[in-house]
């Protein structure tokens, strides 16, 4: 019986750090996500200013996007933690 309880704890235990791994690399892709939409964004008005405020309106709804998208990937890797 302790045999079965160790080999289960370190399921649980596998699972957490994988839970807690995943929900980092989640924030990390989002983060470089947002900062390359901001960087194209940037660009594209430098390149042509009168269409500013088109791009920058299609930049703040990607970045919702990728926001969301990272979220749920955080609440995933939270869950693997505590469940």
């Amino acid at each position: 019986m302790s045999l079965l309880n160790t080999v289960l704890l370190a399921i649980d235990g596998t699972a957490a750090a994988g839970g807690a791994i995943g929900a980092g690399i989640a924030v990390l892709g989002a983060g470089l996500g947002i900062g390359s939409i901001g960087k194209g964004a940037v660009e594209a008005i430098s390149r042509q200013p009168e269409a500013a405020g088109d791009i920058r309106a299609n930049m703040i709804l990607t970045a919702a996007f990728v926001e969301g998208v990272a979220l749920f990937g955080v609440i995933a890797g939270l869950l693997a933690v505590v469940l």
